[in-house]
């Protein structure tokens, strides 16, 4: 690779080798026509090197924060690419966050540019986001009067000169990758153009991915990794703040258009695709394989969705956040062996660490921990925080000097610059096999008088009963002392269960394990509240409150 460090120089290097090669297909279905626009590598370096000399024309500069909210399409990946061109910071916050935190976390990052469609900059005026510092505007489609350049006046179609991309260190600073929230306020993990090309490296190597593969790209930010790596990003039509509601037919019909090798999703889509193609005994004989993320592993879900696959295909869900990805994975033939000690309170096997990156497990505590001591690390077998250190980990969150003292360990207290290991929030610990396995975000365990509950072993355990969908438990505030509770939601199934013959059943699995012993109240809900990035997260905060309210 080039000594400039920024993730772009990929683009124009695999352009000036495979041209013709597909980099980006959008699908679109208007008036029952299944439509595709797409462009080849050497479409979009060229498309992004003219909106980057145009970005410049309008005084983006190296440094800029910008922000970026353009729906994912052709736009979209020639936007990002220039964005980086020309060594602008992208800030990427999703929508689906809430109003509230979105304008928290705009208000944070202070950008500079803002990029997006229509809507957006409507929304952005009538509820005042980022209006102290933005003083540049671009406008993907139609534009009223709030000033600013439409994108396409930025572009000279008649300009086929290459651009000179932007020169960048490891260390300087790319983007802005606000966190979902789903377990407080969002926060700005900031990326640096090193730990970019370490992920493209990492997912290079321990996937296999090679030049010319095709992605089902159901998740935006990562589609982005598909044209660095060589591969082409196919995008799908549906909306990616809801995968949950993904139509399964649109998904299946990319899939068999472009022969994918490849799908990065979250376990929403992997549900979606497996209950409607396992019934119709469909096989995804193109896929060589599909790469998971957002949530603990399904493992009936991904049962299901592996009986579509080839023999030599697997699904690897892969754990990390925001903050460190990947940090460790595991393939579908291994982790389908561990479903039984799933099911009895093990927690959730997330594999291996990845080549390069290094993990411990550490005391629980919710206290700052400025520098790393020995007697920190726990041995194996022994639950703890998540700890890892490695060169796709994140060092600090934007301006928010409190929330990067409580998630990292230094090495050496007189040198912040120097390494440091990164707290994952998440409870687990390594088996004899070297294993890690997850057992659920440690401010959701349940601390009663003489043990700690936590989230993923109890519900796990619970989740077996076939009139179940999914549980979550909570601690309820009650005379003083903490009462644990287990939330359930039911599947159709269970819908016509009588309750009382349910919670008979409930309070017996219960029993029967020593972990789940002291749950003794069950509450039936109607549909759990999660993340829309993923539909996988429950805010189990909000499902707190109201199990309070009924208990």
């Amino acid at each position: 690779m080039s000594e400039n460090a920024n993730i772009a120089v990929h683009l124009p290097a695999i352009a000036q080798t495979n041209p013709d090669m597909l980099a980006v297909a959008v699908q679109r279905h208007q008036g029952g026509n299944t439509i595709y626009q797409s462009y080849s590598f050497a479409e979009l370096n060229l498309q992004s090197d003219r909106i980057a000399r145009g970005l410049d024309r309008y005084g983006i500069k190296p440094g800029m924060r910008m922000v970026l909210m353009v729906k994912p399409s052709l736009e979209f990946f020639a936007l990002t690419f220039a964005l980086f061109k020309v060594g602008a910071v992208l800030v990427l916050v999703d929508p689906g966050i809430g109003l509230k935190n979105l304008k928290q976390c705009l208000a944070e990052a202070e950008p500079e540019a803002f990029v997006g469609i229509s809507k957006a900059h409507v929304a952005r005026l009538l509820f005042g986001w980022a209006q102290n510092t933005l003083h540049k505007w671009v406008t993907v489609g139609w534009k009223l009067g709030w000033g600013g350049k439409r994108l396409d006046e930025l572009i000279d179609s008649s300009d086929s000169s290459s651009w000179p991309t932007a020169k960048m260190t490891s260390d300087s600073t790319a983007a802005i990758l606000f966190t979902s929230g789903s377990t407080g306020v969002p926060k700005g993990a900031v990326y640096t153009h090193g730990i970019f090309n370490a992920q493209v490296e990492m997912m290079k190597t321990e996937y296999g991915i090679e030049p010319g593969e095709r992605d089902l790209a159901t998740f935006p930010p990562f589609a982005l990794f598909g044209p660095a790596l060589g591969m082409a990003a196919i995008v799908p039509d549906m909306d990616a703040s809801k995968p949950a509601k993904a139509n399964p037919a649109y998904l299946l019909e990319a899939i068999d258009t472009y022969k994918t090798t490849n799908m990065f999703a979250s376990p929403a889509v992997i549900e979606v695709i497996g209950k409607h193609a396992a019934p119709k005994q469909c096989k995804l004989n193109s896929f060589k394989r599909i790469i998971s993320a957002g949530a603990p592993a399904n493992l009936p879900s991904i049962k299901r969705f592996t009986s579509l696959l080839s023999e030599d295909a697997q699904v690897f869900p892969s754990y990390g956040a925001t903050e460190a990805l990947p940090v460790a994975t595991i393939g579908s033939n291994e982790l389908l062996n561990t479903e039984d000690a799933t099911n009895t309170g093990a927690g959730v096997c997330v594999g291996r660490i990845m080549s390069g990156l290094e993990a411990k497990i550490i005391t629980v505590t919710d206290d700052a921990v400025p520098v790393w001591y020995p007697e920190l690390e726990q041995p194996e077998g022994t639950l703890g925080e998540i700890a890892v250190k490695g060169p796709v980990v994140t060092r600090e969150y934007y301006k928010n000097d409190h929330g990067t003292a409580l998630a990292k360990i230094y090495l050496d207290k007189n040198n912040k610059e120097g390494a440091f290991y990164h707290r994952m929030g998440d409870i687990g610990y390594f088996d004899a096999q070297g294993r890690l396995w997850m057992c659920g975000r440690k401010s959701h365990r349940v601390v009663l008088e003489d043990q700690t509950l936590y989230t993923i072993p109890c519900e796990r355990i619970f989740n077996t009963h076939p009139a179940v969908y999914r549980t979550a438990l909570v601690g309820v505030k009650k005379n003083n002392t903490t009462l644990p509770v287990l939330c359930v939601e039911l599947n159709d199934s269970g819908k016509k269960i009588p309750a009382n013959q349910l919670m008979n059943a409930l309070a017996e699995i219960a029993q029967s394990n020593d972990i789940t012993r002291a749950i003794t109240t069950f509450l039936i809900h109607p549909d759990f509240p999660t993340d829309i990035r993923h539909n996988a997260k429950i805010f189990r905060e909000q499902l707190a409150q109201w199990a309070e309210r009924k208990v």
